[in-house]
């Protein structure tokens, strides 16, 4: 099996000219990008009245993912790192309008304007860390706040992922929850290597009824894999919608918080870029009770 593309290389490198070509023309890709598509567009439950919506397709490569928007008739906009993907885009005239940007530093959308996002296997790119600059955790929670803030309220992002494992899932979908977002993962055929597909089905909002997650393919006796003798299944959609978690107790000592935990504290903030004041040998200096 070939490695996974996020840990040979940063997209905007693994995706040069040749390989967006390459990628592009293979019509196994193209069939492939258009069944993820159409179960993404599924999963939105966007309102069946025939009026156009405004979507966002987050990493959206050479607009495969976007021809399937646009021939359910909704306009939208592509999100790229990858140059080389957007110039073959261009080169295809697709009707997407195009945006070359890095997730990881926020989306740059106007407040609530977009009415729903799909994003098909790129999200867990953001889980590496391409350069010493990069904090997963960080970049994670850039793009969920900002993919929070320009969603209309009550819209839906669904992300298809490949997380490499159960961490990097929670990962995901605990920064998607911390910005707001209320949902959790459909799995579609869980026991079936081949067919195996998992999306984030988040709605913009608190938890109500309207944001109950979706069921997955697979179930009510549709086959999903080869081997059906089980009688244990997994579950195959997990919800995860309460948005309450337990504040974090804070170690306090006996002693207090010394000198080492306020230079630590204070750095702290600095990378935040916060305006602190220098450290000096007064840093931290318990007073006298009485002068």
């Amino acid at each position: 099996m070939s490695s996974r593309p996020e840990l040979q290389a940063p997209p905007e490198i693994f995706y040069n000219d040749t390989e967006a070509r390459k990628y592009t023309s293979s019509s196994r890709i193209i069939e492939i990008q258009a069944k993820l598509s159409e179960r993404a567009l599924e999963l939105l439950a966007l309102p069946d009245d025939g009026v156009p919506r405004l979507l966002l397709d987050i990493g959206c490569g050479s607009g495969l993912s976007g021809e399937t928007l646009s021939e359910n008739g909704h306009q939208w906009i592509g999100l790229d790192i990858s140059e080389s993907m957007l110039n073959v885009a261009s080169e295809r005239d697709v009707d997407g309008d195009l945006l070359l940007g890095d997730m990881g530093q926020g989306l740059g959308l106007r407040p609530g304007v977009i009415d729903g996002a799909i994003s098909i296997s790129a999200v867990q790119w953001l889980c590496n860390a391409d350069k010493s600059s990069h904090e997963p955790r960080l970049r994670l929670k850039a793009f969920f706040t900002s993919l929070y803030r320009c969603l209309a309220r009550g819209a839906r992002a669904v992300l298809q992922v490949y997380p490499e494992n159960v961490a990097q899932r929670e990962l995901i979908l605990g920064f998607a929850m911390r910005a707001g977002f209320s949902g959790g993962v459909v799995v579609d055929f869980p026991h079936s290597t081949k067919s195996r597909k998992e999306y984030f089905v988040l709605t913009c909002g608190p938890p109500s009824l309207s944001t109950a997650v979706p069921k997955a393919k697979g179930e009510d006796g549709e086959s999903c894999s080869d081997d059906e003798s089980s009688g244990d299944e997994e579950n195959q959609t997990v919800s995860i919608s309460d948005r309450h978690r337990p504040r974090k107790k804070q170690k306090i000592t006996k002693k207090g918080r010394g000198r080492e935990w306020i230079l630590k504290r204070k750095e702290h903030m600095r990378r935040k870029g916060n305006t602190v004041p220098p450290d000096t040998k007064y840093t931290a200096r318990k007073r006298k009770a009485r002068f």
